[in-house]
């Protein structure tokens, strides 16, 4: 049972992805059913935020670096146990899901590296480290303005995964998360060619010429999920706020994830 680590640049939903992923904690709406246990305070307190902050139609304030967060202690750290059923005849795969809450702020300095900046260090050697077996690298951001930034970031990644021996034994999913979205909707049953493929070229080439095509993988999700299997309008709405713009849930009762468990399960595959 090794570690996973989930990061991705500003916004791109990681904290609501992992609050969907515990309240849907016995799933069957998915190519694979499966459930979720908490295994720490961090991880139930998730459950928490979806009932009273998610279906309350309200969103989950962002990870952010600020006065409290200095070094990765001071991030949440979420520990599941998560078993997912492919059949009533196969046996469960079972992991267990350790993750810690990267601001995105954190991901985007990859670019700058900077030794002195403690947290960042410890956020590349965390994600990194012997026991890790892969990341959810989550894109949101698809405008063809945002793919040579993401294309030169994860080549520096890349360069560091094969500073520490990683390139041949690190897996990476690489989702666009937010998928409900009308534009790209239809793009998410081949991933790679319809979404990376058209909005995201150069990042795309990077990531296809850089790592071995097994460690490698594309996947459209989204945690809000659409309307309905004939109404495949966004249940998510924009709401503005103070804090600027967030992602709200439209019609709870119709909360239907997508997609959320399949990253994970090709992550722990042997």
């Amino acid at each position: 049972m090794g570690n996973i680590c989930i990061i991705g640049p500003r916004a791109s939903g990681k904290t609501t992805y992992l609050a969907g992923l515990s309240y849907f904690n016995d799933y069957a709406g998915s190519r694979s059913s499966y459930k979720v246990q908490p295994l720490n305070d961090d991880a139930c307190q998730l459950v928490e935020m979806a009932e009273n902050t998610i279906l309350q139609g309200s969103s989950i304030a962002p990870t952010r670096l600020g006065d409290r967060i200095h070094t990765v202690d001071d991030l949440p750290y979420y520990s599941f146990q998560i078993e997912i059923r492919k059949g009533l005849f196969k046996p469960p795969n079972i992991l267990q899901l350790n993750v810690r809450d990267y601001p995105g702020e954190v991901f985007e300095k990859i670019l700058q590296t900077n030794h002195e900046d403690t947290i960042y260090t410890e956020f590349i050697d965390e994600c990194l480290m012997a026991d890790v077996e892969g990341c959810l690298l989550l894109f949101t951001e698809w405008e063809s303005s945002k793919d040579a930034f993401y294309s030169k970031l994860l080549s520096r990644f890349i360069a560091m995964m094969d500073e520490r021996d990683r390139l041949k034994n690190y897996r990476l999913a690489v989702a666009m998360s937010k998928c409900e979205r009308g534009e790209i909707w239809p793009g998410r049953l081949d991933p790679e060619t319809d979404l990376f493929g058209v909005y995201l070229k150069k990042t795309l080439k990077t990531l296809k010429g850089k790592l071995p095509p097994q460690n490698l993988r594309f996947f459209a999700m989204s945690t809000f999920g659409v309307l309905g299997r004939y109404d495949p309008r966004p249940n998510r709405i924009d709401d503005y706020g103070s804090g600027g713009r967030a992602s709200v849930l439209r019609d709870s009762p119709r909360w239907n994830p997508y997609n959320l468990i399949e990253p994970l399960d090709w992550l722990h595959r042997s």
